[in-house]
């Protein structure tokens, strides 16, 4: 069985299911296990580098291409007609995020022996451990992903068991997984915030990651503010981050003013995989931290410093987050 996995959330899945071997191509986007990019080809490029980039010019960058009709990826064709894969997963969630079925359905018309197209589009946490079956049943290792399923389920239910149990104050909290433009994170988001014992102030579980005015942060008011910015590690949110702080307002968000701000690397909430677990485990620990402690791996979240009289100017603020805890 030969697999191209264009996806990142796949790549991680069929690792987790011992399937790295049968990986013959992927996207330059999965990163993850590390050595998928050392040991794969790549076979689909993002033609836009968010590391050198700010979200403006990420966002002018691509509509520019957009405006042309030129897709955000580059996939190379040759390489799959040459390497000929049984499998290919893509997603029809975003075509902004990742390379999507449309672009790899065109890219095999030409292709003399058509592969097998997966189309994953999970929404909710519940999505997620159902496209972990989904793929153990496509790729005839049923009984790993049944065995995978059911470590997550019990890491997820010893978060809400325990907070069900607590029953403490649920926190207003708000996720953002955009700055410049502002985006509210969606999709399964919603759904770990929840399950963290949060109070949802913005999008419903499932719903598409939606463009937001400043006002309406400001309005929702959050005793939490998670910024979880897409294809951001934490040196690139700490770059962002000026550009929020400076909005009219900002200091007198419950949230700015209390300390509870927070940065999260991407990779634990933006992808459907297992790591959206830790993701759940992580956002517990921030939203109760008297009922969870060491939920969070190392160099993953920072926490800003509670306000100082006078405020914070805006270009200083990255200085005042620390690594947390």
């Amino acid at each position: 069985m030969k697999i191209c996995c264009l996806l990142p959330s796949a790549a991680e899945i069929l690792c987790a299911l011992d399937l790295a071997d049968h990986i013959i191509g992927v996207s330059d986007l999965c990163h993850y296990p590390p050595e998928i990019l050392e040991t794969k080809p790549i076979v689909s490029r993002s033609k836009i580098d968010p590391d050198t980039l700010t979200s403006q010019q990420v966002e002018a960058a691509l509509t520019a291409l957009l405006q042309r009709g030129e897709s955000p990826y580059q996939l190379d064709q040759q390489w799959l007609t040459d390497a000929a894969p049984d499998l290919i997963f893509t997603q029809d969630l975003c075509h902004i995020c990742e390379i999507d079925a449309n672009e790899v359905n065109h890219a095999l018309h030409k292709t003399p022996i058509r592969p097998q197209v997966i189309v994953l589009q999970p929404r909710t946490y519940h999505d997620i451990l159902d496209t972990i079956t989904q793929i153990g049943q496509i790729c005839a290792v049923p009984d790993r992903a049944d065995e995978l399923v059911t470590s997550l389920t019990q890491r997820a239910n010893r978060i809400t068991q325990t907070i069900a149990a607590a029953n403490p104050h649920r926190p207003k909290v708000f996720s953002l997984e955009g700055i410049n433009p502002l985006v509210a994170g969606g999709h399964w988001i919603p759904d770990l915030l929840q399950m963290a014992g949060g109070q949802l102030t913005s999008l419903k579980p499932g719903d598409s990651a939606q463009r937001l005015t400043w006002q309406a942060i400001q309005t929702a008011a959050p005793e939490k503010l998670y910024l979880d910015l897409c294809s951001s590690d934490l040196p690139r949110h700490l770059r962002e981050i000026p550009w929020l702080a400076a909005q009219p307002g900002w200091h007198q968000i419950p949230a700015v003013a209390n300390g509870e701000v927070y940065l999260i690397d991407h990779v634990y909430l933006s992808t459907p995989s297992p790591r959206a677990i830790t993701g759940l485990e992580i956002l517990a620990q921030l939203t109760h931290p008297n009922l969870f402690s060491n939920q969070i791996p190392p160099n993953t979240v920072a926490k800003l410093t509670p306000s100082t009289t006078p405020p914070t100017p805006p270009e200083n603020i990255a200085a005042y987050f620390r690594p947390h805890p």
